[in-house]
This record gives C-alpha cells, sequence and structure tokens, in this order.
C-alpha cells in the first residue's frame, strides 16, 4: 500500500481519498526480466538463468551488491564491505529464492550504520585533533545531502573518483546542473521547510469556530504558496532579498479571495504581480507564516516578533524567565488590545529587555488576523499597525517594516547564509564560524546577493571542506546524520 504524502491527504481527503494500493509486479514468479519495473531494473542489472548454479547466481549476487553497497555508502567499496552482505544472500538463499534473497541482503545493508549516517573517517596520517581535507567522494556525499538530501549519482561519483569535482569550473558546473534538476525540491521540502517552519503548518489548528474560512484546501494552498515562491527565487537564481519584499507571489481563486485579491480565477496556484493595495509582499505578507506565528484564535505580536528575529535577523532573544507572568488580557472589566497588554508587560524591566526589541516587529503586522487575512478593526477598534524600533525608528504596517527590513539588509543576508550553512553542515555554528559567514555574504555581494552565489560559496567554503579529526586517537569517530 502506498499512503498519500501528508501534504496531499489533506485535500484528498475531501475526495474521500484515503490511500492508494498498488499491487504487481504481474507475473513475477517467471525467470525472465518481463516482470521488472524500471526501479526494479535500477536493482537487478543482472539476473541468473533458471537453471544457474550456485556459483553463477553468488556471481550475479556479488555485482548487483557491489554497486548498490558503493551508491549506499558513497564512497567505493571494498571486499570487506561486500563479504558480509553476501553471507546474508547466501543464508538466505537456502530458503528462498534469488530475488528474495536479494531483498533480504538489501534489508541489511539499508539499515547499515555507513548508510544512515554519514561517515567522514580522517586519513591514517592526520594527527588527532589537527583539521583536515575531506576526501573527494565525502565531499561528493556532502554536496548530494545538501542541494538533493540524498546520494550523489553517477555523474558526480565519476568526478569525484577522478580527482575533478573540485576543479573550480567543473564545480561550478555541477551545483548548476544539480540545481536544475528535479531533485533539488529538497531544498524546497527540507530547507525552506525548517527555516521557515512550514513543517509545523500542518499541525497547527486555528479555532474552526473563529476562523470558519481557513479550510483544509486553504492550508494546502498557503502551504503551496510559500514552497512555490521559496522555489522560483532558487531556480530562477534571484536576489535573497526577494524573501523580504518581492511584489508577486503564487495564487489560486481561493487564496486570492482569502487575500481580497480579484481577478485570479482557478484552483491551481500561479505567478501573480501584488499592487500596494493588495497590502502583500514577501514571506510576511503570507499567510503561512502569518498563520504559524499566531495562537489558534488571536495573533501573537510576541510571536510574530520573535520569528522575525529568529529567522531574518539571526538575532534571537534569550529564553523568558520560568516566572515570568502571563500577559493580562483585560483591566477593569474592560478588554484590552494586544498593543495594550503589551504595553503594560513591558513596564516590568524584567521583560522589557526582549520584548522592546519583539514587540514593534510585530505590532507591525496586526493588521492580519490569525489566519493571515487583512483586516482595519478588531472588537470594534481600529487597529493601531505602528511600531518604534529601539533605536527610535518609527514605521507603520507591513510596507513600513518592509523598509525596516530592507535598512538591514546585510543582516539579514549574514542570516540567510547563517541558516544555510547550519543546513548544509548538519550542525550548528560556533564562534569561529562567524568570519566564513561574513566572508560569505561579501562573496555575494558581488552578484548582487543571487541565491545561486550564496550556494556556490557555501559549497567552497572551509567548513564544508574540512573538518577536524578526534581529539585522541582512541575516541570513537563522529557520525552527522544524513538528513
Amino acid at each position: 500500500s502506498y499512503h498519500l504524502s501528508a501534504r496531499f491527504s489533506q485535500a484528498a481527503f475531501l475526495r474521500d481519498v484515503l490511500e492508494i494500493e498498488v499491487i504487481g509486479p504481474l507475473n513475477s514468479d517467471s525467470n525472465n526480466a518481463s516482470w521488472q519495473t524500471a526501479s526494479t531494473r535500477k536493482i537487478f542489472s543482472c539476473l541468473p538463468e533458471a537453471e544457474a548454479t550456485a556459483e553463477s547466481e553468488l556471481n550475479c549476487a556479488r555485482q548487483i551488491v557491489s554497486r548498490l553497497t558503493t551508491e549506499a555508502y558513497r564512497r567505493p567499496v571494498n571486499n570487506s564491505d561486500i563479504q558480509p552482505l553476501l553471507a546474508i544472500f547466501e543464508r538466505a538463499r537456502k530458503d528462498v529464492g534469488f530475488r528474495a534473497s536479494i531483498a533480504t541482503t538489501l534489508q541489511a545493508l539499508l539499515v547499515s550504520p555507513q548508510f544512515l549516517y554519514l561517515q567522514e573517517i580522517p586519513p591514517a596520517d592526520v594527527k588527532p585533533g589537527s583539521v583536515y581535507r575531506i576526501s573527494d567522494t565525502e565531499f561528493a556525499a556532502r554536496l548530494a545531502l545538501f542541494l538533493w538530501s540524498s546520494l550523489p549519482d553517477e555523474e558526480l561519483t565519476a568526478l569525484a573518483s577522478a580527482g575533478k569535482l573540485r576543479e573550480p569550473q567543473v564545480l561550478k558546473q555541477q551545483i548548476k546542473r544539480m540545481l536544475a534538476s528535479d531533485k533539488a525540491s529538497a531544498l524546497t521540502d527540507n530547507f525552506a521547510g525548517q527555516w521557515l517552519y512550514l513543517r509545523n503548518l500542518p499541525y497547527h489548528f486555528p479555532d474552526v469556530f473563529e476562523f470558519p474560512e481557513f479550510t483544509i484546501p486553504l492550508r494546502h494552498s498557503i502551504q503551496r504558496e510559500t514552497e512555490l515562491f521559496f522555489t522560483r527565487i532558487l531556480k530562477d537564481d534571484l536576489p535573497i532579498f526577494d524573501f523580504l519584499n518581492a511584489d508577486y507571489s503564487y495564487l489560486n481563486e481561493p487564496l486570492a479571495k482569502h487575500y481580497g485579491i480579484d481577478g485570479v480565477k482557478g484552483y491551481a496556484l500561479r505567478k501573480v504581480s501584488l499592487s500596494e493595495q493588495a497590502h502583500r509582499g514577501g514571506l510576511l505578507g503570507q499567510a503561512s507564516i502569518l498563520t504559524l506565528t499566531s495562537n489558534p484564535n488571536h495573533t501573537s505580536p510576541v510571536k510574530r516578533g520573535k520569528w522575525i528575529l529568529d529567522n531574518l535577523l539571526a538575532a534571537s532573544p534569550p529564553p523568558p524567565p520560568p516566572d515570568v507572568p502571563a500577559l493580562v488580557a483585560e483591566h477593569d472589566g474592560v478588554a484590552l488590545s494586544a498593543r495594550e497588554q503589551l504595553k503594560r508587560h513591558r513596564a516590568d524591566p524584567v521583560c522589557a529587555a526582549c520584548h522592546v526589541r519583539m514587540d514593534p516587529l510585530g505590532l507591525a503586522l496586526e493588521q492580519y488576523d490569525a489566519v493571515g487575512a487583512f483586516r482595519t478593526r478588531y472588537a470594534d477598534q481600529a487597529i493601531d499597525a505602528s511600531a518604534t524600533m529601539p533605536d527610535g525608528t518609527q514605521f507603520e504596517g507591513l510596507s513600513g517594516l518592509h523598509d525596516v527590513l530592507w535598512d538591514r539588509r546585510e543582516r539579514f543576508s549574514q542570516a540567510f547564509i547563517d541558516r544555510l550553512l547550519t543546513y548544509a553542515l548538519g550542525r550548528g555554528l560556533e564562534a569561529y564560524d562567524q568570519p566564513v559567514i561574513r566572508s560569505i555574504a561579501r562573496q555575494a555581494s558581488n552578484d548582487s546577493y543571487r541565491i545561486h552565489s550564496i550556494i556556490e560559496a557555501v559549497v567552497t567554503s572551509t567548513p564544508f571542506n574540512f573538518k577536524k579529526a578526534p581529539e585522541a586517537a582512541n575516541e570513537p569517530q563522529q557520525f552527522a546524520k544524513a538528513p
């Protein structure tokens, strides 16, 4: 059975499609290759004859296992890698057929730590605690995991084996090829999903009584809007500042209606130019971000401000103290607006230090409700979207927030690089990584901060190409889990 992914299952629910079961291949008991699908042919590069000897079967199994193990381990393999798997094949072959024995062998391969984890072993002549350059095959594995969340393909592997992958022009061409591949959608699914918190959207549930318009198809559309927006910037090699203030997005008719935008028909999302009257633009004008940073039944300027500090400015505030008081929703029986609640909260010096940075950013977005729809009034009161930054900068609404972030675009570029480098390395960054971030930003500035230039600079950076050996010779090699 093949279960629909979370992305599509919610939309499919309305059509009563919860599960699809595919049966096959038919005629799989035959000894000829007619039963094979395109995917099985990738596994069974050879098939023994019906009356094959045990030796010929073992030779075919060795060919299959050697090739697949090389791909799975992301490096050249030797007899010590192959022999344990062939032993599993031989044991299984006593009870079942050739293909079933290969399947059992592949099960063992797929649970091997060398497949599940990115293993980078220092050369024998590297001193404990010293920094060394990873091998070309290890570099190819890092590159494929970064851009594809997958294994190196034959072209990458061949270039790495020939020692040519790191040649500047070759590497530049390979990065371009990889980003043009459909596999690069992994950057949208995984990097953007983590950076923007899009992975959390299927688990965020606005109040259905407060927001009955937030249907399952609309939830799907707001997520796809942001994913298509990110993909557009990636595929077309646009400047990363489009994330801040792009005057286009991806809408369909229900989402355009949710935004109050006319002239968009049909259910397919397509690129739409945004006017100033649309009150949209960039990530902060998209309902996915505005919904994720809200509570189920009302907005949260604190969450929105913190999201901006965390993800767009890399200036995360410290965690709140354990005894922080809750916001007071009313005073003398009168409901307080979010602005009034936060003003009272900032009166506490313990709270003011962080809230003076977060609150202005979030209050500027108060004209967007908890599911990202634009509004000018709340609880029969006009919404005040004005704000003042700690440095005295005054601004109002999303357009004013765009100006504030544009003035801090160099800080945003470093924040984006911080997140991308973290993703590429599979580890948190340290103080010694900060010069690398600044260096990548300087390189990117020479090409208008286009996203491909930033990716190339990450791939050629010292942290991506070098690694520190364990401090002691008997210290176990550290593993990084492959994304």
